[in-house]
């Protein structure tokens, strides 16, 4: 995408990921102008974790390269693009996303399509959300191996194509949800695909989100690590500190490398 609503804009390198330089509220407008173009594609949300994993999983460098766009999910992030010299206006989360494009879906009369998370999850967060007067016209949370081979989503797919969204959030969780939509982002035009993470979650209310203080000051990470902690130490402990090599192999670069107009 070379364009957000129509206008020019700036995008800041982060590691292997170019990340587009808009606020929240720019962001929504940038979503209504990909739905209202009906060319499909789908929408990446980088954090940490995405920026390591993308230094190591061509896979997941291929479906960001190919992303209509790019919002940052992670404080640490918008702090190191300070650092280097390319500031990002703000954090753009999934959890805090997803409520205010379901703000605009009612307004606009879209429709949704909900996919991920655990059993019943999907569910849960679509009786949520029609409270609201989004038309939720399905939900799924197929289980997919790692390999993502396409005949694990045949049916998946086939009914998101019969109930003609406007929009799909995908919540697998990275890498996965990025892979599979670049994989399917043909099959499901003129469908915008969005990954949420863990957004379905917090919508159904089966996930505490981490309090304000802690999300502004870079410590959801240690929130949800004493949450889960047998599911997320290696990530957090031992993947994620390799962001730190990444940020500062960044400051030996030129800033017109880190910095794209659009």
């Amino acid at each position: 995408m070379t364009e957000t609503a129509g206008r020019s804009r700036v995008r800041t390198r982060i590691g292997k990921a170019w990340i587009d330089s808009i606020t929240s509220s720019q962001a929504i407008e940038a979503i209504e102008h990909l739905v209202a173009s009906g060319t499909g594609g789908f929408v990446v949300t980088p954090n940490v974790d995405h920026v390591v994993n993308l230094e190591r999983d061509p896979d997941l460098r291929q479906a960001y390269e190919a992303a209509s766009l790019t919002l940052v999910d992670g404080q640490p992030l918008v702090w190191a693009s300070r650092l280097l010299g390319a500031p990002l206006p703000e954090r753009i989360s999934g959890a805090d996303l997803v409520p205010l494009l379901m703000e605009r879906a009612a307004a606009r009369h879209w429709r949704v399509y909900l996919v991920g998370a655990g059993p019943g999850v999907a569910e849960m967060a679509a009786k949520e959300i029609r409270r609201i007067g989004v038309e939720i016209v399905g939900t799924d949370a197929p289980l997919l191996s790692s390999r993502l081979d396409a005949s694990e989503s045949a049916d998946v797919v086939e009914r998101i194509r019969r109930a003609r969204p406007h929009l799909v959030l995908v919540a697998f969780g990275s890498p996965k949800q990025e892979r599979w939509m670049f994989q399917v982002q043909e099959q499901i035009r003129p469908a915008l695909s969005i990954g949420v993470g863990a957004a379905l979650d917090f919508v159904a209310g089966r996930v505490k989100r981490a309090p304000r203080w802690m999300s502004r000051s870079g410590l959801e990470w240690l929130f949800r690590l004493s949450r889960e902690p047998r599911r997320l130490w290696r990530r957090y402990l031992v993947n994620d500190p390799r962001f730190l090599f990444i940020v500062l192999r960044m400051l030996r670069m030129p800033r017109a490398a880190r910095v794209r107009q659009l």
